[in-house]
């Protein structure tokens, strides 16, 4: 009687060699090379690769649609409405003298005869004509509203071939088609649970270990450990993303019991430092799974985790970073000034709280590629589970990182002058547009104030335009 084939145990043997051969390369090519901070050059070779196959899909696409007389959809870079840039004042004066020259040849003769009228009537404190320069801010305001449009993706000049980019692509190719086809393979059937496994073993190796250096005694030792512990985590968290980072200027990166302040586009924004330097954390304490993560961190690290009623008292929360602040044995602080996330096009008001506890900054600019995914975070539209597979589906994270040199605050330089000037330096490193706008319009509407603004601005002009007439 024959024996029948082990098909199971063949399986078996089989699933193992493959759990085996992964971990293999799991280890050899992505944990050691995030131990030591190296790299292959693999994710580089993968965006040059990618390059080329976006600029030929995007000939491709233009030429069919060419050939098939379809209307592709291109992004207005400069803006819908040519603006030049005139102050209030200035757009008064105009409307006013283009007013008064249209009334000058059809009442003459009137002026002529009655020229103590005309004098009363050129000092008057209000124009009609002046309604009109506000209608027109308003209507450019509605058309081109430049607040809200930082809440929505940055637009791709490109395809990306990712459809949630461009939907120009549909029966313009076969070979475009099956292309895109392919992509939505490996994106999903490869890099996916790839990233999903690296991002896994990351964050269960940081809560691991940290829970476990936390158990040690407060020594030199304990702090180095933690360092390198979190830098390994962290860089392993960047390659499930397939983060592609360039940091400019190592010299200036941000030193001990010092503050960093950083543009915010993403929640990943953090990671993208870490992996680079590690910092101390601020925010508030969560539940689940971030609640755990904040735990294990802070029983290796001093990171600054806050209750729900204490991010409310402003002076407690000052008091704590300041004390963290003056003791230069500690890790720099890092804080996102804006408070919300930006769509990687512009800078945002920064908050003057991070600007009254030290009087030394260090500024840092974060710019994403938009070709190869879009990492900002729409917190109003996307979940956080719903935006990190977002993410990780996209083909890769590419970002550049400027260190900015060390920023004091001047003599006779309030907080809020100083935020300012950190944020214009910030902007201007990145490309970036500098908005004084406040980025809690994300979710509010308009305060009191910016309307008074406007208001009182116009009072100015009125009162001093009836001054320099008196004084004539």
């Amino acid at each position: 009687m024959e024996m029948p084939f082990p098909f199971d145990n063949l399986l078996c043997m089989l699933l193992g060699i493959s759990f085996t051969f992964g971990f293999t390369l799991l280890l050899v090519f992505i944990i050691v090379p995030a131990i030591f901070g190296l790299s292959f050059g693999i994710r580089r070779l993968y965006m040059k690769t990618l390059i080329k196959v976006f600029e030929w899909a995007t000939l491709r696409i233009e030429r069919g649609a060419k050939e098939k007389k379809h209307l592709l959809y291109k992004p207005y870079t400069n803006g819908l409405i040519a603006k030049e840039a005139t102050s209030l004042e200035e757009e008064l004066t105009e409307i006013r003298r283009s007013g008064s020259s249209r009334e000058l040849d059809a009442s003459s003769a009137t002026a002529a005869a009655a020229p103590s009228s005309s004098s009363s009537s050129s000092s008057a404190e209000f124009d009609m004509s002046d309604i009109f320069s506000f209608c027109r801010r308003g209507v450019e305001s509605i058309v081109e509203d430049e607040v809200t449009k930082r809440f929505t993706a940055e637009e791709v000049e490109t395809w990306n071939l990712l459809t949630r980019s461009n939907y120009n692509f549909q029966h313009i190719s076969t070979r475009l088609t099956v292309i895109w086809g392919l992509g939505v393979l490996i994106r999903y059937g490869f890099l996916l649970p790839l990233r999903v496994t690296l991002a896994i073993t990351g964050i269960s190796l940081l809560v691991i270990i940290t829970t476990i250096i936390g158990l040690l005694p407060n020594c030199r030792a304990k702090s180095f450990l933690s360092e390198k512990v979190h830098l390994m985590c962290y860089r392993i968290c960047v390659r499930a993303l397939t983060a592609i980072i360039t940091y400019h200027h190592s010299e200036n990166k941000p030193k001990n019991g010092g503050i960093c302040v950083a543009n915010h586009t993403s929640p990943i924004d953090v990671i993208i430092l870490a992996s680079d330097g590690c910092y101390a954390m601020v925010g508030q304490i969560h539940g689940g799974l971030m609640g755990v993560i904040q735990k294990s961190m802070v029983k290796a690290a001093p990171h600054i985790w806050f209750e729900r009623s204490e991010v409310k008292d402003r002076h407690l929360v000052a008091k704590r970073l300041s004390d963290h602040v003056e003791d230069k044995t500690k890790l720099p602080i890092l804080i996102f000034p804006e408070g919300t996330c930006i769509n990687n096009t512009s800078v945002m008001m920064f908050k003057k709280g991070s600007f009254e506890i030290a009087s030394t900054v260090y500024p840092v600019a974060i710019k994403y590629d938009p070709r190869f995914g879009d990492a900002f975070w729409n917190s109003s539209k996307f979940g956080m589970v719903n935006y990190l597979l977002r993410m990780m589906s996209s083909w890769a994270i590419v970002c550049s990182v400027w260190y900015l040199p060390a920023m004091n605050r001047e003599e006779g330089e309030d907080a809020v002058q100083f935020a300012n000037r950190v944020k214009a330096a910030i902007a201007r490193q990145g490309g970036l547009v500098d908005l004084l706008w406040d980025g809690g319009l994300k979710r509010g509407k308009v305060k009191d104030t910016f309307k008074e603004e406007q208001q009182k601005l116009y009072s100015k002009i009125l009162v001093g335009t009836q001054e320099d007439r008196s004084r004539s």
